[in-house]
């Protein structure tokens, strides 16, 4: 019942947003902050807003996840107080903007190629070379040498290889072209990086439940998810070779020491790729999902109540992230973010 009666709430917050009223304020709730923005990290932000306001009954804090483009017009056109997104905002974009807003990274992530092959026993290894060939449609069948070669033990047969990608603008494409990218000057050059992508070949499929579903039921199928969706819902996915040369299978772990190699200072800019990270132990097509926070406010009660959240986020929320299968910022981006903040009023 709690559980249908939270979801009835956030429908009514986004139809209330997207009409350009205000949200419904909570009985009891002295101060309402309303985000919108990425689905990937919806599940964490949700947990964390739910933790943040038993510990501030003053303040409650509603996200709508509407993916990461719509939240960003959202907060753009002043209808919510932070957006949620997967996708850092380029300085040309930020420039346009009337209300300027700062990238706060929240938590990392990862993208796994899923596949549905008969044969291999264990889970594949897949190389830079053997996923960009596979998306531009070069490599075509699973026993190809290229996959042959990196899985010398693998019973692999000889079928066509369905490609499938997504057909709605996400976060995740753009994760996944900006690493194809960055390993292939072909792919940069035929197809490049973005949240959408004329796509070489492959058939698309609507979020990564549309990505997940039709791998499963299509024989010989290959696609992407994100990794935390692949963990909930037992996907098969391989093992990338890193920038280290070594083959690494995404988790908590790999995705976090991609990002701790960065070598940030106080203040700096965390609108940072971290796809194909040097290290032996970081999983190549990882990347941060970040806040958009406004620099100003117009309304000093519910400005501290989101600078205390933040601050709450980049501190005590870090610690929760493992029990709710994301991986936490490097201490020492934290450690940046968390300097911005105090610049802020």
């Amino acid at each position: 019942m709690k559980t249908s009666l939270q979801s009835l709430c956030y429908r009514l917050g986004l139809v209330s947003v997207l009409l350009g009223f205000a949200p419904l304020q909570p009985a009891g709730a002295q101060t309402v902050l309303h985000g919108a923005g990425s689905t990937f990290s919806a599940p964490v932000y949700r947990k964390w807003f739910d933790a943040y306001s038993k510990n501030h009954p003053d303040v409650q804090v509603v996200y709508d996840a509407v993916g990461s483009e719509e939240g960003i017009r959202l907060l753009t056109e002043n209808k919510v107080d932070f957006a949620g997104s997967d996708i850092p905002l380029s300085d040309e974009k930020l420039a346009k903007l009337q209300n300027k807003v700062i990238h706060f990274a929240s938590v990392l992530g990862g993208v796994v190629p899923i596949y549905n092959v008969t044969g291999p026993r264990n889970d594949l290894n897949f190389t830079p070379e053997i996923l960009a060939g596979i998306y531009l449609g070069r490599i075509k069948k699973w026993n190809d040498a290229m996959i042959r070669s990196a899985n010398r033990d693998a019973s692999l047969p000889d079928a066509e290889i369905v490609v499938v990608h997504r057909s709605d603008g996400s976060g995740t494409s753009f994760v996944w072209t900006d690493y194809l990218s960055k390993v292939s000057p072909d792919w940069k050059a035929r197809a490049g990086s973005g949240v959408t992508v004329a796509w070489p070949v492959g058939k698309g499929a609507e979020g990564n439940e549309g990505v997940a579903s039709t791998v499963q039921e299509t024989p010989d199928a290959i696609g992407y998810v994100e990794l935390i969706y692949a963990i909930q819902h037992k996907l098969s996915f391989g093992a990338v070779r890193n920038a280290a040369g070594q083959f690494v299978q995404a988790s908590l772990a790999s995705v976090t020491a991609a990002a701790e190699g960065l070598n940030l200072g106080e203040g700096s800019d965390v609108r940072v790729s971290i796809t194909n990270a040097s290290g032996k132990q970081s999983y190549p097509i990882a990347t941060f999902t970040w806040l958009l926070v406004p620099q100003v406010s117009s309304d000093p009660k519910k400005r501290a109540a989101q600078l205390d959240l933040l601050r709450w986020l980049l501190s005590s929320g870090q610690r929760q992230c493992a029990l709710l299968g994301y991986s936490p910022l490097p201490e020492a981006v934290a450690k940046s973010e968390l300097h911005t903040l105090d610049g802020l009023k």
